[in-house]
């Protein structure tokens, strides 16, 4: 519905700045009224200009997003006029251009750098920062970011028509959406110069953050506060959380994880290692988890967190006793100190610390925790899997928040899209993103897989840290290629 009403309103949009060429039109020889007819209008003043056999003008007008300030404002209001100034045609291959005022130029040069920008970050490259630690100390608090967005391919804006050079809200303000929904696009990837590896680390989209509390966004689901306060309080209670809204898929919060689980693996996670088709996964150097650390003297010095870059962490009601975020490789440093007296991992048995916040958000079925998870298969397009009650909680968001299919069940029998089924085919590749701080960090263990269509680009470096604590510039991580 959405692709058939862009292809409705688009045009007549178009129409509206170039109608106002109705006189240009006939001062060049053609018939005003060219100028109202949807995509003949476009051809029509490309031909007066000299640009209809320009492959790159053709580029331009037909490139999704980039279209619209080429046809709303750049041909119309700044190239046309200056060949048919005045209505009186000057033909471009002979006249000769008049000299521009300062502000004229300061003009053209706004706004080509606007538009250039604007291609760039939507198709190119983008800035990205790191605000929360489930990354460390692969990618830390205050990195600064560079994404390709050529690796796997750019996708094409589902919204558009939005304000340039911010993600879902307006500048100063925290609710107030940037983007105008009545125009939506069907998800499509255009061509990238290489496919996703694993254990790339990768920025996606936030798939729970299709519906957010507006005063919370992403940093509270709204799936846990509705699991935690019920549904009818959290739309209810405006004061406490605000209005609730949806976004868009390009318009969901920005994470950064590492790619764990390709499409059709087997994943499960036993006393904390992860095992992909039952071998075990890759650990990165630095990975962290929450070890305790009991002490003798009743604290550690700041110099002992410095030297090892202990950056999270707090002390138990036992003043001689930490829960410390480190590697094991700090670990092995740590239990060295003299006035160290022990250093253990951490590790939830199997059956302990059961939550409906874990994927997927039924311990009665599925009685996982973070460190004893699985075994889980992540989604394969054209793949198909057995449905039934109890199978269903694993797939039920992707066939209906992914794949928008409507689910129904009645007693032990689904219904999708109102025929009985007791399997389904996927239409989409689906992805197990996971932080390398395994212990503080938000990750598929959460909220599952994560949908092609959700996946923004590639980090390929690190163009500036600040350190979190006094602002400061970490030199040596400046200019690196994450890993």
């Amino acid at each position: 519905m959405s692709l058939i009403l862009f292809i409705l309103i688009v045009p007549a949009l178009f129409t509206i700045p170039i109608a106002f060429c109705w006189k240009q039109f006939e001062a060049a020889g053609q018939k005003g009224w060219y100028s109202l007819i949807p995509y003949y209008n476009i051809f029509v003043m490309l031909k007066i200009i000299g640009k209809h056999k320009k492959f790159w003008w053709w580029f331009f007008i037909v490139f999704p997003y980039i279209n619209i300030f080429m046809l709303l404002l750049i041909l119309p209001f700044i190239f046309f006029p200056v060949i048919a100034k005045n209505d009186k045609y000057q033909d471009p291959a002979t006249t000769t251009r008049p000299k521009k005022s300062t502000g004229r130029e300061w003009f053209d040069a706004i706004v080509f750098a606007v538009v250039a920008a604007l291609i760039i970050r939507t198709y190119v490259f983008e800035a990205f920062t790191i605000p929360t630690s489930s990354m460390e100390k692969s990618l830390c608090v205050g990195d600064y970011l560079i994404v390709s967005k050529i690796h796997y391919g750019p996708k094409r804006p589902n919204t558009p028509i939005a304000f340039p050079f911010v993600h879902n809200t307006l500048p100063f303000s925290k609710t107030k959406k940037s983007y105008v929904e009545w125009i939506k696009l069907p998800y499509h990837r255009y061509p990238g110069v290489s496919t996703m590896k694993r254990y790339d680390p990768i920025v996606f989209n936030y798939p729970a953050g299709d519906t957010v509390c507006d005063i919370f966004q992403s940093s509270i689901s709204y799936y846990d506060l509705v699991r935690e306060y019920g549904r009818q309080t959290v739309w209810s209670d405006h004061q406490n959380f605000g209005n609730v809204i949806s976004h868009p898929v390009d318009k969901r919060e920005n994470y950064v994880k590492r790619l764990i689980g390709m499409p059709g693996d087997s994943l499960k996670i036993v006393n904390g290692v992860v095992y992909i088709n039952n071998e075990k996964a890759y650990e990165p150097e630095n990975m962290q988890f929450n070890y305790t650390v009991v002490t003798t003297s009743g604290g550690i010095n700041k110099q002992t967190l410095d030297k090892y870059n202990i950056t999270e962490g707090y002390r138990t009601a036992d003043p001689n006793t930490f829960v410390l975020n480190i590697s094991a490789k700090v670990a092995d440093e740590l239990i060295k100190l003299p006035y160290i007296s022990s250093v253990m991992r951490n590790i939830q048995a199997p059956g302990q610390g059961l939550n409906t916040s874990l994927f997927p958000n039924r311990p009665d079925l599925y009685p996982w925790n973070v460190d004893n998870f699985g075994p889980i298969y992540i989604p394969k397009k054209g793949e198909t899997v057995k449905l039934d009650v109890n199978t269903l909680p694993l797939y039920e968001r992707v066939i209906h928040a992914y794949e928008l299919h409507n689910i129904k069940v009645i007693g032990d029998k689904i219904f999708i899209d109102e025929q009985q089924a007791d399997s389904y085919t996927f239409e989409m590749d689906y992805y197990w993103m996971m932080g390398d701080n395994r212990h503080n960090s938000a990750d598929s263990r959460y909220w599952g897989y994560v949908p092609e269509n959700h996946i923004v680009g590639k980090p390929v470096l690190i163009w500036l840290s600040r350190d979190k604590e006094n602002g400061g510039i970490r030199w040596k991580r400046m200019f690196r290629i994450p890993k």
